[in-house]
């Protein structure tokens, strides 16, 4: 059930409920996106089996530059449960999608939120498009926030009074790169908190993809410049967060994902494909390590035995032949890997998830024409956002929803957020990390996803507030229903873990 209660606000009733006149076009004829804007309603549904009412409320916020002008907008959606006594104890996860350019949308109606889209139980559009309840969303455990970066979701450049946008390279400079982003997102997170006062909340970062990299740098970033402390960070799908890994750690490091798209696809011999995944993928991961990178590293001077052992093992964990891994030295590119797994079929398999299957115009070549998961992806995220947003949220505007907005060309320069993340964690004794990540994804593949993790903490001394959970799907693991469950009881387990009992200090012992 679900009760429309807009609330008034500053004595302004509008259809969109809208707080401020700002706006991001100076012209009233263009579409537009209030500067400040607010609708809320009232909601019911069931997580666990367990009845919980929330209020939704989603709208605008500005982001503001150094002399107090509004530059920017920020469209969000922020879920609240009712009837919580003390907010001081009820967690706050603040949730980014990555790209860098895509929306928060991906997380919010397909993971932690109280809707998901309509599709099968592996992630397969359905018709008719659209959402349904949620029965493992985290908001019994935790409030929500989910952020749409500059020119992402409703999110956009403003003008300023004479009508003008920024120029593409002072745009760059605020808003489109590793440390603008981080810098900014900061600042506006900083005023979300004051005005919702969660100030005293326990408070949580997720992203996803890109949105590693982002939360991993706000982590400090807050800690340093906005004095606001968190109790954990979520990376699910973590990028690299410019933990350095060329050559051949790079190379070595894909095998595993290798092995897990053969195993799913019944491609090994029987000696493999009968063990349970999580049994067969640490002997792979062990070859890897011990086996394959010291090969590569050797290059052409490796003995010819040894290549041929080599490439034998790798041939029978990867499903590829013998033959096609000699021919690239050993050094097999991911491209490469989809089109060839399944060429004998005339099929590809998914980047981001290689469960996914395409066709290209042609079986030859080093590379699929499509990435077959995400199209089946858009299928179904856009119209369900969009009738979402507009019909059950009530939040109307004309302005183009960006699944993935014009942010480009990004400032890749000076990403140190893995490291930011680790000095983070070092100097706040309650900060926790986990890592979430499908074995099916092969854009950000879990073994690089461990390599991060194992890089986070070489010392060793924090390891105890650091975990990885692995499950059987792809680069967004809670699409498969099994997962959706798993994934979400992981972040329960999570947060629980990372709450401190009460009045425990923030210290270390000796």
């Amino acid at each position: 059930m679900k009760r429309q209660n807009f609330l008034v606000l500053c004595g302004a009733i509008l259809a969109t409920m809208t707080l401020s006149t700002g706006r991001s076009y100076a012209d009233d004829s263009s579409r537009y996106i209030e500067t400040e804007s607010q609708v809320i309603t009232e909601h019911e549904t069931k997580i666990n089996g367990k009845r919980v009412n929330y209020s939704a409320e989603t709208g605008t916020q500005p982001v503001w530059n150094d002399e107090g002008d509004a530059v920017a907008t920020l469209h969000y959606t922020y879920y609240k449960r009712n009837g919580t006594k003390d907010d001081t104890t009820r967690p706050l996860l603040i949730s980014f999608n990555g790209g860098p350019g895509s929306a928060s949308v991906w997380m919010h109606i397909a993971y932690t939120g109280p809707k998901i889209l309509n599709i099968d139980d592996e992630g397969y559009p359905l018709q008719p498009y659209g959402i349904k309840s949620n029965p493992y969303s985290v908001l019994d455990v935790a409030d929500i926030l989910y952020v749409n970066p500059v020119n992402t979701g409703y999110s956009r450049v403003l003008r300023n009074a004479e009508g003008k946008l920024p120029s593409k390279d002072q745009q760059q400079k605020m808003f489109f790169g590793v440390n603008a982003d981080i810098k900014y997102l900061a600042e506006w997170l900083n005023t979300f908190v004051t005005r919702k006062n969660r100030w005293r909340s326990p408070k949580y970062l997720i992203g996803e993809s890109y949105g590693t990299t982002r939360v991993s740098g706000l982590a400090l970033e807050l800690q340093n410049s906005q004095w606001m402390y968190l109790n954990g960070v979520i990376l699910v799908s973590p990028t690299d967060l410019g933990i350095e890994r060329d050559g051949p750690v790079k190379m070595a490091n894909r095998l595993p994902y290798f092995a897990a798209a053969a195993w799913h696809h019944k491609l090994l011999q029987s000696e493999y494909q009968n063990m349970p995944l999580e049994e067969f993928l640490p002997q792979v991961e062990s070859f890897a390590l011990n086996e394959l990178m010291p090969a590569l590293a050797q290059g052409g001077f490796i003995s010819e035995d040894k290549k041929q052992a080599v490439i034998k093992k790798f041939a029978a964990y990867s499903g590829l032949s013998e033959t096609a891994i000699a021919q690239n030295n050993l050094a097999v590119s991911t491209s490469y890997y989809w089109k060839e797994l399944l060429r004998s079929e005339s099929k590809t398999v998914g980047r981001l998830d290689s469960r996914y299957l395409g066709l290209d115009s042609q079986d030859s070549g080093s590379s699929p024409d499509y990435n077959a998961e995400l199209t089946s992806w858009l299928h179904s995220f856009t119209p369900a956002l969009n009738y979402y947003l507009r019909e059950e949220l009530n939040y109307k505007t004309d302005i183009k929803y960006n699944m993935f907005g014009p942010v480009h060309p990004w400032d890749r320069s000076n990403n140190s957020t893995g490291k930011n993340l680790s000095e983070a964690m070092a100097a706040n004794p309650y900060l926790h990390v986990m890592i979430q990540s499908g074995y099916y994804d092969g854009a950000t593949n879990y073994f690089d996803a461990k390599y991060s993790m194992w890089q986070l903490d070489p010392s060793g001394k924090m390891k105890q507030r650091l975990s990885f959970k692995g499950y059987r799907s792809g680069h967004m693991m809670y699409l498969r229903r099994d997962d959706l469950k798993t994934a979400n009881d992981d972040i329960r387990v999570f947060i629980d873990a990372s709450l401190p009992a009460s009045n425990e200090p923030a210290k270390y012992s000796r």
